[in-house]
């Protein structure tokens, strides 16, 4: 596994703890791996999801720091989100 996706998984679990998310969101990082979160936390995984966001390794990193929002990141085009468009928006917030 890589140290962008360990790095990245601990970050998540820091930010949204167990249960405050409801559904299944995966976190598609190019040329590192996946990213799954649901109610029981962020793993390193590749499963389906209700929405998929896809974004390279510096993009996502600077999410998960606050440097760069999220929103901002899928107006510019840096972030592509696949599936429910719902559940990427509610899932924003516990990112920034």
């Amino acid at each position: 596994m890589s140290d962008v996706i360990n790095q990245a998984v601990t970050a998540l679990n820091e930010k949204i703890s167990a249960g405050s998310y409801e559904g299944t969101a995966k976190f598609q990082i190019e040329g590192e791996g996946a990213i799954m979160l649901d109610g029981d936390g962020a793993r390193a995984a590749d499963e389906d999801a209700d929405v998929t966001m896809i974004a390279d390794a510096d993009i996502f990193l600077q999410i998960l720091d606050g440097s760069i929002n999220p929103t901002t990141a899928f107006m510019t085009g840096k972030l592509k989100v696949d599936g429910d468009m719902g559940a990427a928006m509610k899932l924003a917030p516990m990112l920034g």
